[in-house]
């Protein structure tokens, strides 16, 4: 009985180790995202400005631009 109870705790612990490898993964991707997100958007109005400063008609979102 002692056997089983000691190699549920292993595992336990084992469990409780990897919850929180998994956590620090989750929490540094979510601020990765944060910030790919934040880089797109300025990409996104860096080039909006440049079609516009060029005189380009402006294409939002997943429109297709007139020439297709």
């Amino acid at each position: 009985m002692d056997d089983r109870i000691e190699r549920l705790e292993m595992h336990v612990a084992d469990l409780l180790r990897t919850q929180d490898e998994l956590s620090d993964v989750i929490a540094r991707q979510s601020n990765e995202i944060a910030t790919l997100t934040r880089r797109v958007a300025m990409l996104m109005e860096r080039e909006a400005q440049r079609e516009r400063d060029a005189g380009i008609a402006e294409i939002v979102g997943d429109e297709r631009p007139p020439h297709y």
